[in-house]
């Protein structure tokens, strides 16, 4: 069964020998077991699924992928599957240096201005750039406004990932509409992308790779070390990070036991 141990949760078999360890939270409405790594790495997947299977039935556990894909095998639901990517800053500046970055001229009729408005204002473009059949799709947001702006809102008042960063940046149209935006928080010492949109229709192809490049030029000019994201299976937005210099560093399965 599951125990408390320091800042971690651990999950002991039978034999009082430790097998998982995780960290609680809630997601879906459920109990959740998140950043769960297995103990001993030798142990057989079979028999790690059959023991979430038991001692974690109805939760959400986002762990490693090989161990997910038995819990799926043995009939969990698929939530997310999410690589984390991070990008060195100090050591592989891009040719020509940090400035270049900061300098990658928008489009005539887009300006970049400070995110600095409220969660109305960017939830139209950010509702249309994860719209149906992107793997970042949230139906039930499609259907209900008010739950993305309330995601947002959470998102830019630091409840989700830690306060905004002052290198978060919007880019509007001629009209001060919000088409495009790149929110970035402080993830315990960490900058982190947060959340990175573009509206499909009301901007052009290539304007998220001129946000991306100005807003990690602003955090790279700040000092830090490196910067962090997460990008889910299938997004295509994989490919631009890793033109950018991002490499993943872990990955991880997000299911429902049954």
């Amino acid at each position: 069964m599951a125990q408390a141990g320091s800042d971690w949760q651990y999950g002991y078999g039978a034999d009082g020998v430790a097998l998982v360890r995780f960290e609680r939270g809630e997601r879906e409405g459920r109990p959740w077991a998140d950043r769960l790594e297995v103990v001993d790495p030798h142990a057989d997947p079979a028999a790690l699924a059959a023991f979430v299977r038991t001692e974690l039935a109805g939760w959400v556990v986002s762990g490693p992928v090989r161990l997910g894909e038995e819990l799926v095998r043995q009939g969990a639901a698929v939530l997310r599957h999410g690589h984390t990517m991070h990008r060195n800053l100090t050591d592989a500046p891009p040719p020509g240096g940090w400035a270049g970055w900061a300098d990658t001229p928008l489009r005539d009729g887009f300006r970049a201005v400070p995110c600095d408005r409220g969660p109305e204002a960017l939830v139209p473009a950010s509702r249309a750039a994860f719209g149906p059949g992107h793997p970042d799709h949230r139906p039930a947001e499609g259907q209900d406004e008010r739950a993305s702006v309330q995601r947002i809102a959470e998102l830019l008042s630091g409840q989700v990932i830690g306060p905004p960063l002052p290198a978060s940046t919007l880019v509007v149209d001629g009209t001060d509409r919000v088409v495009a935006g790149a929110v970035l928080t402080d993830w315990d010492g960490l900058p982190w992308i947060a959340h990175v949109f573009r509206h499909p229709v009301h901007s052009y192809p290539g304007l998220g790779r001129d946000l991306l490049r100005r807003v990690v030029a602003e955090v790279a000019a700040g000092g830090a070390a490196r910067i962090g994201l997460a990008v889910t299976e299938g997004n295509r937005a994989r490919q631009l990070y890793e033109e950018l210099g991002f490499t993943t560093t872990h990955s991880s399965l997000t299911v429902v036991v049954p």
